[in-house]
């Protein structure tokens, strides 16, 4: 089977992926997720419950948050 690429392209390709970043940097700047050995199957289901308890925290932050004429009333708007 023949490369289907040249010489240069080959080069070109080796070039760019010797400057890739470690998979940790881009971890560190949230570009990937660190899944930290879970299982891939289980990773949607851990991202899902972990935005669902998200959700509930800002549901009871705003349920908790004081009305508009409170906050007026009490100068600070």
């Amino acid at each position: 089977r023949s490369n289907s690429l040249d010489q240069d392209t080959i080069q070109k390709l080796e070039k760019r992926l010797s400057q890739r970043p470690e998979k940790t940097n881009l971890v560190d700047r949230n570009i990937l997720k660190d899944d930290k050995g879970i299982a891939p199957s289980l990773v949607a289901a851990r991202e899902k419950l972990q935005r669902s308890q998200l959700e509930d925290k800002l549901a009871l932050a705003l349920q908790q948050r004081p009305k508009p004429e409170e906050v007026v009333k009490e100068g600070i708007l």
